[in-house]
């Protein structure tokens, strides 16, 4: 696929960047790992077959440097990635828990040449939005957020929306990050947890002991940073409706406040009703919603992929997602493709995923969620004002500067911040094979009792 070979129709007022690595789908975490990249290939080939490349700029991006990574990792973890192959497990063992590999972070033919291309499209993504060459870049490859600066986690290695956020930075002063996966996003607002140029915004299921066990609603940021990280814990269950309701609620007043230049928004389909590591009753048209709802404030927009286990739906998702960023209407029937057997018995775009899992979110129990956001965010009286200057390349020291120069100024603010930072084992329902087909709903014995939202 040759970059920039395709453009946008003359009546189509948002410029769409499409970044996709034709070999990226190509790599395997292992027979019985949910993470299967072969998602990518289904979505870009249903992507194609309803055509809708032809509404969009498609680019194949060039991999991430060593250098590009380094903004962000760590050169001793970078290095082990680089070194590490499953013919030399042995040599490395000793490393594995530093670095946090093994059964959820596996090591697999190709490791460092995956992370290379996921993280090189977020990166161009990124790019492309600063020389405003696009209004929307899409990279369904990336929306890695669970990854740490020195380790993997969460089937993450590289956190390719950090290094995009960073590159964003340079340009935009404020970035907006906008979580829709089931799990926090805690590599992205551990990142960030300190600066007051980017907010991040995270709807997750918690209750403690759910995968990764951060993203309490006190978590809120600390120094420079303090209260531009949002957290919305919900229950098990959550429907179109209430989902909808509250994430149209929290990211209103959050663009009233922080006001961003530019925003990141991950679409982790594990969100989606019947997925394998899931326990919501989302359909693909609710989270195509949420998609929509940010495209609507129209400010360049980098959309990233993210979880998402049960592969033929993670396919119909963002396909549909592509959609809803070029403005065009699919029909239901899916067209043919020659990966069809996927998605038997239906074959449609939109299959029924609601009602699996009992909803406990009740009325009450949203309203406290939304209140409780809305109190943060009253602590922020206007988006910061940036005293733009030129930014040094090492940016991610540069941030670290901010922190200082706050924590200064803020020694007795020091361990008021609730902020969990172990790690919790989530549990993971392993399969049988790439086809996928046969997602069942989750026993309650999967969670603990949803966490109250205290009063104070």
């Amino acid at each position: 696929m040759t970059a920039g070979t395709t453009r946008l129709a003359a009546h189509n007022k948002t410029r769409v960047a499409y970044f996709h690595d034709e070999g990226v789908g190509n790599y395997h975490y292992g027979e019985r790992h949910p993470m299967k990249p072969h998602r990518l290939t289904l979505t870009n080939h249903l992507v194609l077959q309803y055509g809708l490349h032809e509404k969009m700029e498609i680019f194949q991006p060039r991999r991430a440097t060593d250098d590009e990574i380094l903004n962000f990792h760590s050169s001793d973890y970078v290095d082990f990635l680089k070194s590490v192959t499953p013919d030399n497990v042995e040599k490395y063992e000793k490393l594995f828990q530093q670095f946090n590999v093994g059964d959820d972070c596996p090591i697999f033919d190709g490791i460092y040449d995956f992370c290379q291309r996921y993280a090189g499209a977020s990166i161009e993504a990124s790019r492309k939005l600063i020389a405003n060459g696009a209004d929307i870049c899409i990279n369904w490859s990336g929306g890695l957020h669970h990854a740490k600066k020195s380790e993997a986690s969460g089937f993450c290695y590289v956190n390719d929306i950090v290094l995009g956020t960073l590159e964003l930075l340079r340009y935009f002063p404020r970035v907006l990050y906008v979580d829709i996966d089931i799990h926090h996003g805690d590599g992205v607002q551990e990142a960030f947890y300190s600066t007051d140029r980017v907010m991040t915004v995270s709807f997750h299921k918690y209750n403690g002991d759910f995968f990764p066990g951060t993203g309490h609603i006190d978590e809120v940021g600390s120094s420079l940073g303090k209260y531009y990280s949002v957290n919305v814990p919900l229950r098990d269950g959550i429907d179109d409706d209430a989902y909808v309701w509250l994430f149209k609620e929290v990211i209103d007043a959050v663009i009233d406040t922080f006001q961003p230049s530019a925003i990141v928004l991950q679409c982790g389909a594990d969100s989606l009703g019947c997925d394998r590591l899931g326990c919501f009753n989302l359909s693909i048209q609710a989270h195509g919603q949420c998609v929509q709802i940010i495209k609507n404030f129209n400010i360049p927009l980098m959309v990233v992929g993210g979880g998402g286990y049960t592969v033929r739906n993670v396919a119909r998702c963002w396909t549909y997602e592509t959609s809803v960023l070029v403005d065009t209407e699919l029909d239901d029937n899916l067209p043919p493709n020659e990966y069809r057997d996927f998605f038997k018995p239906d074959y449609k775009l939109h299959p029924h995923l609601k009602g699996r899992v009992e909803n406990q979110n009740d009325q009450k129990y949203l309203m406290k969620v939304r209140e409780r956001v809305m109190e943060q965010l009253r602590y922020l009286d206007a988006a910061p004002s940036i005293q733009m200057q030129e930014i040094p390349p090492d940016i991610q020291g540069f941030l670290d500067g901010e922190q200082e120069q706050r924590e200064a100024e803020e020694d007795s603010e020091r361990g008021k911040e609730k902020r969990s930072t172990g790690r919790v084992v989530h549990g993971s329902e392993w399969y049988e094979n790439d086809y996928d087909n046969e997602a069942e709903a989750h026993d309650s014995s999967w969670s603990s009792q949803p966490m109250d939202i205290d009063d104070d």
